[in-house]
């Protein structure tokens, strides 16, 4: 992982030693709620070292990382199954936005080892690999007068996601998706909220992605799936017909957080749907504890709706996270952006998770290491990783 020393001289990733050692894990009784059967499937991980041979200000310097489930597990919500399963999905989506390169996302996550991790933190894993879709095509429906880009190509897209999402959740597991643009959350939501009607969304990113087909500036659809999510457009392009199937996002079930790039026309519609909405002046005045408190205790005051995190990894501050697309400076440390995803599973609530706009292509290899060594261990943090 990059890392930056109090001077801000970057230390590298150059090399990672990681070792597992395979256990065998019994039923067991006693005090644990949630007892494992026996299976290969779990893996200890003893230590996860990151060693910087590339002299900096500090010198030669060892980061150390770590991997441990709680020791009291954090309570498995009833919409899951026993034994807790993660349900995984690559969307490799990149004609959302203007660049190539976020369809290699779901790839990368999974060269970087995000399935055996996952299985360290004693979760199954059934792998759905990643949905199959047509590019845009010269005759596709065209999207006349509208400012749209590959509109019919991405509207298909997702709605094959949708369907595996609904899958996913009407058979109790945790669907967590792996992008692609964010043009997916349209898909991996729509499909969750069928399954899981009364669902809340923790949206996390440095923009809010309501645009409207009238107000965005750029037709690009990574910036519009809260508005089609929410129908708050009269217009239905190609390739969205199949929306009009699944229900709506209503604007008390969504929280923004880490917002610092927000478009006029979003800014009026996020005023006037009362959506409640934390930039980084919140975070920044009071702390992304009481952040994080102040959005739980408003989507869910009895903390007793499923949740889902959509989140964009241009949310985390772009020394950190350099690979993406639409960066913005000023954004999450990285304690910050861990204690969102930690608090996140804290709940117990934490039903599905988006990871997204990862893009190795736009930035030098050393960048695009880090940014996706981040990306994974953010969905673990999410998925029950702890310090202690």
């Amino acid at each position: 992982m990059l890392r930056l020393s109090r001077t801000g001289h970057e230390i590298p990733l150059l090399k990672r030693h990681i070792e597992f050692q395979r256990r065998s894990l019994s039923r067991g009784t006693g005090n644990n709620p949630n007892p494992l059967p026996h299976t290969e499937n779990y893996v200890d991980v003893k230590e996860v070292v990151v060693i910087s041979q590339k002299q900096s200000a500090l010198g030669l310097s060892t980061i150390k990382e770590q991997l441990h489930a709680p020791f009291d597990p954090i309570e498995t919500p009833g919409f899951l199954k026993h034994p807790r399963t993660c349900g995984l999905v690559g969307m490799p989506m990149s004609w959302g936005q203007p660049h190539g390169g976020t369809d290699q996302g779901p790839d990368l996550l999974r060269k970087r080892g995000i399935v055996d991790f996952i299985k360290g933190l004693e979760w199954r894993i059934s792998d759905h690999r990643d949905i199959e879709f047509e590019e845009p095509k010269i005759d596709d429906p065209n999207t006349e007068g509208l400012k749209l880009k590959n509109a019919y190509a991405v509207g298909m897209a997702n709605r094959k996601l949708a369907e595996k999402t609904y899958e996913l959740a009407k058979s109790g597991q945790f669907a967590l998706t792996m992008g692609g643009d964010h043009s997916i959350a349209l898909g991996s939501i729509a499909g969750l909220l069928k399954a899981r009607p009364d669902m809340a969304i923790v949206w996390v990113d440095a923009h809010a992605d309501i645009n409207t087909p009238e107000t965005s500036p750029s037709g690009n659809l990574h910036g519009m799936p809260i508005a089609f999510l929410m129908g708050l457009s009269d217009i239905v392009p190609p390739g969205f017909e199949w929306l009009s199937e699944y229900p709506k996002l209503s604007a008390d079930s969504l929280a923004y957080v880490g917002l610092r790039d927000v478009d006029e026309g979003e800014r009026r519609l996020i005023k006037d749907l009362n959506i409640k909405a934390y930039s980084m002046y919140e975070v920044d005045r009071y702390g992304i504890g009481a952040v994080m408190e102040h959005c739980l205790q408003a989507i869910s005051p009895q903390n007793s709706r499923p949740i889902h995190l959509s989140y964009d990894i241009d949310a985390v501050d772009p020394d950190l996270a350099p690979a993406t697309g639409t960066m913005v400076r000023g954004g999450f440390t990285l304690r910050e952006a861990h204690y969102i995803c930690e608090r996140m599973a804290e709940t117990g609530m934490l039903g599905s998770m988006d990871i997204v706009e990862v893009n190795p292509t736009l930035t030098c290899t050393d960048g695009a290491s880090a940014t996706v060594e981040l990306g994974v261990q953010l969905v673990l943090s999410a998925m029950g990783n702890r310090i202690l």
